[in-house]
């Protein structure tokens, strides 16, 4: 289509700019079939506000309201990841720092695509994506649709997150990047265990895995429940035990990133070219903080029975990707691409907590004593093949496809929780971890845990246009098909360590948890008749799930006199989803009532409309207005009624069958100013109306913190405005103001969803006393501010920018009897990124984030229910381009 770019000029200094920085990641072949080629083009001038006006051009050009972020944007900001990126987009908040609410809507109600494809999920408790997994080295650039269009998904709530790749260079690259750096925090010594000889590589030697004795049993469906305490005990011998932390000091964090890449001409019809990426980063987070479980309330005094306020965490990431392209061309019109992924993100965290519980009192001369290891592996690998046909004999008719095939898994071997006993023997005060401690003497002294998790998505897509003009209209006709097919299958394994297996209590004593049950003490103990070890695997740990999706779409692009566009259509989608919990020890769905087995299955298909308008009223402003009807349909796990751990607040989740799709009608509205040298300001309007939103209750716990559940309420609706605004300070004077600009995004939104006490009583079949049955959504904030004010010298050498971020407080966990909901704090981040151009081959880098050394913190009735420190880190990176 003849898309009439040519309303927005921009200054020739602009247009230089905007070249400079968008050239090394534009399309490998031109489309105007032109030999004629510029060797070199060599400017004089300042890199002022280029990162932030390249991706100008393709936002204005924009059919529906859409926010993209470059990678010269993330580069500058100093992002190491697409989650951490995409926060400074305008109206997105970061959650756990993985997933992306898109204006105050909670990781549900955004879909996330790998150039244009479906993606399986590591995580076992949410079918979206974690978005730290993409690190930034490999990302071109990010793109944000607010507004539904009928070609995306139509489980759009927030918005839609396109994760586009680096592609086939233009010319040679060939660099390398080195990068050191460290956190605050990480000065000390720091809490650390005994692991693997291939955490380096975050992968898992063997060390933290199940022994083959308990897998053999756990495969022939015997599990340990029938054990004899001699069996039990030799097994215990098998597991690896030695998980006590032991104070050391911190390695630095380091990393390094390489690409190569170049096109050929193979003749006078065929190019071809090539991009190879590889990166590897290794860091260590070291954290204190305070976790108070189940408040209770005496007046106007509200206290912890159960509460852990000595907190010290180690979390050691390891994350490698490696990526190849490779692409064809034929005279310029038909292109084939190939592209693999391979991205690893492994976590492995020690924690150390001392606190109390009911009945272990400080006042009573005890404290208890937990440590806790969380080992994850998280990988993805994908493969994508796409064509891109144009047909010049044909008025250019357009033809494009794609076929991507994915998988993604999680596994975590060896997760250990243990829990012991400090008495003040001695009257001092302290409690010696060492002398002071024992084993606790209970049915669940430690707890192992081992999990897998494996997720496949085939996706095929294809898309016909044919453009068309006749007059003052510029029309573009396309339709299309997008098919999908998920399966997943997760299991989980656990047992306990049973202390009460021991005839004498003496057996315990102690700090360390290998000692105690170290061979030699096992095989001198007196047992009792009771197990050492029981198995507490439990029905619904293991399920499946698969889900189809079948979607076919029409869309038509107007344009009248190039003042008007006019961009709809609709989709048809066909939506299938079962998800089937199992008892792992007896391989039987875990339902024997059929009504609760026929809610296991999930079908529906609908037509979904979308209509955008767009009137150019000049040169420089143009206006936007949008509708949509979309949907948000239950996660997997949220289908069964099986419970599992959420790693946000660490709540029992319990899934419900028979959940209700979320229907959503989405208004928006934005007026957009592009004014000279890439200066722009926008104002957006939206709304969204919800039909049985699903969101998060409570219910009640008997002992540890409360049951959450999932349920839908009545209704619910989200409301807003979005300022955005990019300005050079060179109006202000001469001097250092032409080397400034300032660049940011402020959102003000509200909303409010109703619940029904009963009706949630009655869909989840528990009891739930929920204290605010009107309030907002679920990590919704009130506001969200990203500034920046940016710096590049006259010679081109140097630039900066002081980045700032902050939201709103957000809900992350619904309050029941009569306590409110908890929240947590806004979060103000502000970094600071400085870059160095000794050359035109070296790059060097300084970047220190989290400056006001920021804590997070979660309140209720300012009361601190958790925090934990974050520090401030800083870093240090070379990049020589050869």
């Amino acid at each position: 289509m003849n898309t009439p770019f040519n309303r927005f000029p921009l200054k020739p200094i602009s247009l230089a700019i905007l070249a400079a920085a968008t050239l090394p990641s534009a399309s490998l072949y031109a489309q105007d079939g032109s030999e004629d080629v510029i060797e070199e083009v060599v400017a004089t001038g300042t890199r002022l506000k280029g990162t932030a006006t390249a991706v100008l051009q393709e936002r204005k050009n924009q059919a529906f309201v859409a926010d993209i972020l470059g990678a010269d944007q993330i580069s500058r900001t100093g992002d190491s990841d697409a989650a951490a990126a995409l926060r400074r987009v305008t109206g997105l908040t970061l959650v756990d720092g993985k997933f992306i609410y898109v204006r105050g809507l909670g990781e549900r109600y955004s879909s996330t695509q790998l150039n244009g494809a479906s993606v399986p999920s590591p995580d076992p408790t949410r079918s979206v994506i974690p978005l730290d997994l993409f690190p930034s080295d490999i990302i071109e650039s990010l793109s944000v649709q607010k507004s539904f269009s009928p070609s995306m998904p139509a489980a759009f709530g927030g918005g839609n997150v396109d994760i586009r790749l680096k592609s086939i260079p233009t010319d040679f690259v060939f660099n390398m990047t080195g990068k050191i750096g460290s956190n605050t925090n990480n000065f000390d010594d720091a809490y650390q265990y005994n692991g693997g000889s291939d955490d380096w590589m975050g992968e898992d030697d063997g060390t933290r895995a199940a022994p083959d004795s308990i897998v053999a049993l756990w495969d022939s469906k015997q599990f340990l429940d029938d054990l004899s305490t001699t069996e039990a005990r030799d097994i215990l011998k098998e597991l690896n035990k030695d998980y006590d932390p032991v104070l050391q000091s911190v390695d630095p964090d380091y990393g390094f990133n390489l690409s190569l890449g170049n096109n050929f001409d193979l003749n006078e019809d065929f190019r071809v070219g090539f991009l190879l990426t590889a990166g590897y980063d290794n860091s260590w987070d070291v954290s204190e903080g305070f976790i108070g479980e189940q408040a209770q309330r005496s007046g106007d005094l509200i206290s912890f029975p159960r509460f852990f306020d000595e907190v010290d965490i180690t979390e050691h990431t390891v994350r490698w990707s490696g990526m190849a392209n490779f692409g064809i061309d034929y005279n310029r019109n038909h292109r084939v691409d190939f592209s693999s992924v391979a991205l690893n993100d492994t976590r492995d965290q020690i924690s150390e907590k001392v606190g109390n519980t009911n009945n272990i009192q400080l006042s009573d001369g005890q404290r208890i004593r937990d440590f806790e290891v969380v080992y994850e592996e998280r990988q993805m690998w994908s493969n994508q093949i796409r064509g891109q046909h144009t047909f010049t004999d044909l008025n250019f008719l357009g033809f494009d496809w794609q076929f991507t095939k994915s998988r993604s898994s999680r596994y975590a071997p060896g997760a250990i929780n243990t829990r012991f006993i400090l008495t003040d023997n001695n009257e001092d005060g302290i409690y010696d971890k060492d002398t002071e401690s024992s084993l606790t003497n209970a049915t669940t002294a430690a707890r192992y845990q081992f999990q897998r998790l494996d997720d496949r998505v085939e996706n095929f897509s294809w898309n016909l246009n044919y453009p068309y003009a006749i007059d003052k209209f510029d029309m573009e006709f396309k339709v299309g098909g997008d098919f999908v097919t998920k399966a997943r299958t997760a299991e989980n394994r656990r047992f306990d360590v049973n202390t009460r297996g021991f005839s004498s209590s003496s057996t315990l004593q102690g700090g360390v948890f290998s000692e105690i049950l170290s061979d030699a003490n096992l095989d001198a103990a007196e047992l009792s008749s009771i197990a050492l070890l029981s198995d507490t695997t439990i029905a619904g740990d293991d399920y499946v799930a698969a889900q189809k999706v079948d979607a076919y779409y029409f869309e038509a692009d107007i344009f009248f006199d190039n003042t008007w566009r006019i961009s709809g259509g609709v989709r048809w989608e066909d939506y299938r989803q079962a998800v089937v919990p199992f008892d792992p020890k007896t391989n039987q769905i875990d339902l024997s009532d059929e009504a609760d087995r026929a809610q296991l299955a999930f079908q529906e298909s609908d037509f979904y409309p979308a209509l955008a308008v767009t009137y150019i009223m000049s040169e420089k402003v143009q206006f936007r207005a949008s509708y949509g009807e979309t949907v948000v349909r239950p996660d997997t796990r949220e289908l069964a009624s099986s419970t599992y751990i959420d790693p946000l607040t660490d709540f029992p989740i319990g899934g419900t069958p028979g959940l209700r799709t979320t229907q959503i009608k989405n208004y928006d509205f934005r007026w957009e100013w592009y004014l000279d040298q890439g200066d722009n300001v926008s104002v957006a309007l939206f709304y969204k109306d919800m039909d049985s939103p699903i969101e998060s209750v409570q219910s009640p716990a008997q002992d540890g913190p409360p049951l959450v559940r999932i349920a839908n309420a009545e209704n619910g609706e989200l409301y807003g405005v979005e300022f955005e605004f990019l300005k050079g300070l060179g109006f202000i004077g001469e001097g250092i103001w032409d080397n400034l600009f300032v660049s940011g995004n402020l959102t003000l939104s509200d909303s409010e969803i109703q619940l029904n006490g009963q009706n949630v009583v009655e869909q989840t079949g528990v009891s739930t006393s929920v204290t605010n049955l009107t309030r907002r959504l679920t990590g919704h904030s009130e506001y969200v501010v990203n500034t920046q004010i940016g710096f590049d010298s006259d010679n081109g050498e140097h630039s900066a920018s002081l980045v700032y971020n902050v939201f709103g407080e957000r809900i992350l966990i619904p309050g029941i009897d009569g306590f409110d909901d908890s929240f947590e704090q806004p979060f103000n981040s502000l970094d600071l990124v400085y870059t160095y151009y000794p050359d035109f081959n070296t790059t060097v880098k300084f970047k220190i984030q989290n400056m006001l050394d920021e804590q997070k913190e979660i309140v209720f009735e300012e009361k601190v229910l958790r925090s934990e420190t974050r520090g401030t880190s800083f870093s240090l990176s070379l990049k020589y381009e050869f």
